[in-house]
């Protein structure tokens, strides 16, 4: 079974389609009538559940407030332009060139010029 994954209420349903193409379970805060939570209650959500966070919220990607190491992960995407075409096309590029499962954990970051990825530091 494939790691769950939620997508932020930033992101359209249209960006589903990539990421069950992909073998993951997608949902999204919008079909949960979750939208309008702060980020921490959000947050509290998506760590009950258990799910990687796909976001384009730069909130989410401040390391001392979600420490590397102690999430499920989160994938903050940032593409050149803000637009449903563009969300889409970087999470399809980011599953080209990774497993989610691999980033879980970890904060990583999507843009066109490729992927970053922040995990816990070694003691």
């Amino acid at each position: 079974m494939h790691l769950a994954v939620k997508l932020d209420e930033d992101l359209s349903p249209l960006c589903v389609p990539p990421i069950v193409a992909a073998g993951y379970a997608a949902r999204t805060v919008h079909e949960q009538k979750s939208t309008g939570l702060s980020d921490p209650d959000l947050w509290t959500r998506v760590q009950a559940s258990g799910e990687l966070l796909i976001t384009a919220d730069k909130g989410f990607g401040d390391i001392r407030l979600y420490v590397p190491g102690t999430h499920k992960g989160i994938l903050l995407l940032r593409p050149d332009r803000d637009s449903v075409p563009e969300y889409r096309l970087l999470i399809e590029q980011t599953l080209a060139r990774t497993k989610l499962d691999d980033l879980v954990g970890a904060l990583a970051v999507a843009s066109p010029r490729g992927l970053r990825v922040r995990r816990a530091a070694k003691v």
